[in-house]
């Protein structure tokens, strides 16, 4: 009973310096041309307080016998995670279309997708999302390397 009490304040503790840095980096956000009066902090600053919260309550109140997942499906939230990482890092030089095509192919894989229904899933929702970002909001997304400017 004890070891799931100290598992959740482990992970609360943790939970809290994250949000605190990310709300450190957070107040830090400043845009001049903004004439929104809340600027671009709010929201950011707002998830770190949340973070905050309820990291605080895992610290306080642990849950005494929490049930953790198999270890396969551990590897698959870590499987998940990782992808994240490498598509951020991906998204400059492959570009946002073929960058998102392959991480909802991934993704799509983990959960038992074929390769094939991936892909095609995943160049789907990113040619959708690529229309409304740049065609129906005016954001840019990039290109990517591989395509001729």
């Amino acid at each position: 009973m004890e070891r799931g009490r100290r598992t959740d304040r482990i992970a609360g503790a943790l939970l809290l310096l994250v949000s605190a840095g990310y709300g450190l980096e957070a107040s830090r956000l400043q845009a001049d041309f903004l004439a929104d009066p809340l600027g671009p902090r709010a929201f950011p600053l707002l998830l770190a307080v949340s973070l905050g919260v309820f990291s605080l309550y895992l610290l306080v109140r642990p849950d005494p016998d929490p049930a953790w997942p198999p270890p396969h499906v551990l590897s698959g939230q870590l499987g998940m995670l990782a992808s994240f990482v490498v598509y951020s890092y991906a998204l400059a030089p492959l570009g946002f279309l073929l960058a998102t095509t392959l991480e909802m192919a991934w993704l799509s894989r983990l959960f038992g997708a074929s390769w094939r229904t991936g892909l095609l899933g995943g160049l789907g929702l990113a040619v959708v999302l690529y229309v409304i970002f740049v065609f129906g909001l005016g954001i840019p997304l990039p290109l990517g390397r591989w395509w001729p400017a």
